[in-house]
């Protein structure tokens, strides 16, 4: 276990991810200062958690001075965007944040005198999803081909960024975790929401195999990241599996198979269900799944999450109170999907 900490630096603290982690390092006595890095004025419900938390209103292009002037110790990087946000920019954005937001902050690290810590969230999508992948993900695992969603092409240049810090600041000790999708009766991702649906839209044919990790043993290990020294990188997931069909069976859910094609055109019935919308990371999870292994992480932390099922069913307790599929209500979605897939072939068509 690390000293006590002095100054400790922790990005995204509006969303919450980061704002639970700073609330949960301010409390922690091993911890002197948490200073919380966002660009964003935080939402009544964020500053009442982060009362002993130092808001400072800056981005990752701010962070240079910021950081030489704060004297950080220990910077955790959580301002990653998973899904494109149209009404904040959409891909651009998103590409601007987790990309070039990364590179600056790097560079900010990388002149810190003071730094002697790194933790940065990641993610499995980094494996990528294909029909080549192996039955389970290590860390040495390469993508047997890159990833074409947005959020899986971040993570692989951000990754690329850090290798390259990690060669420049040898004395700084950098811990990366690649966590699978969080669920959870608290997490609210464009995950929680798929499974959140009445119905379900599923790939024809598919039945991926699917893992998960609890929000809260994210939390936990994210924690112990900061206060203790894990330098490397880690696989953060619930040991087991659970399939698609297994999963939406658990959630009393009820799955519509389409084709391949008729599921980038379901992404128009999340948003007539106002329940979001999922682009080809989540695409190609529903039809290939991915499985990691933890062994490193139990080994090193002495820490095992929660199974996948376990993490699910405490998702499922949350959303209880949801109301199932109306007849009306898969009619029209019904509807919504065919219109969708009959557009799709018509593109299709049309092309020469």
């Amino acid at each position: 276990m690390t000293a006590a900490l002095g100054v400790v630096v922790v990005t995204g603290i509006g969303r919450f991810l980061g704002a639970h982690v700073a609330a949960r390092l301010a409390a922690d006595e091993r911890v002197g200062r948490v200073v919380g890095l966002d660009p964003n004025e935080l939402t009544p419900e964020v500053a009442a958690m982060l009362t002993d938390v130092e808001h400072v209103r800056a981005d990752a292009g701010s962070a240079n001075t910021v950081l030489a002037d704060l004297g950080a110790e220990v910077v955790v990087h959580l301002a990653l965007v998973t899904a494109a946000e149209p009404q904040h920019g959409g891909r651009a954005a998103m590409k601007e944040q987790n990309v070039i937001g990364t590179m600056q902050l790097l560079a900010a690290c990388q002149q810190a005198p003071r730094l002697r810590k790194l933790v940065m969230r990641s993610s499995t999508a980094a494996y990528g999803a294909s029909f080549r992948d192996p039955a389970v993900f290590t860390e040495d695992t390469e993508p047997r081909q890159v990833p074409r969603g947005g959020f899986a092409r971040d993570i692989l240049d951000v990754e690329g960024y850090l290798r390259g810090f990690r060669r420049r600041r040898p004395d700084v000790s950098a811990t990366v975790l690649r966590f699978a999708p969080f669920i959870g009766s608290t997490a609210a991702t464009t995950l929680t929401r798929y499974f959140a649906q009445p119905i379900v839209p599923t790939v024809l044919g598919r039945d991926p195999r699917l893992q998960f990790v609890h929000i809260d043993d994210a939390l936990e290990v994210l924690h112990r990241s900061v206060v203790e020294d894990h330098p490397g990188t880690y696989n953060v997931a619930g040991a087991g599996v659970l399939a698609l069909s297994q999963a939406i069976r658990r959630a009393g859910r009820v799955a519509l198979p389409v084709f391949e094609p008729g599921l980038s055109a379901a992404a128009t019935l999340a948003g007539g269900l106002r329940v979001g919308r999922y682009g080809l990371d989540q695409l190609d999870l529903f039809v290939h799944g991915r499985v990691v292994d933890t062994t490193k992480l139990i080994n090193e932390y002495g820490y095992e999450p929660r199974t996948t099922a376990v993490a699910f069913d405490d998702f499922i307790r949350g959303n209880a109170d949801r109301a199932l599929m109306t007849a009306e209500r898969l009619a029209t979605a019904e509807q919504i999907i065919l219109d969708g897939i009959r557009r799709v072939r018509a593109a299709a068509q049309e092309q020469p």
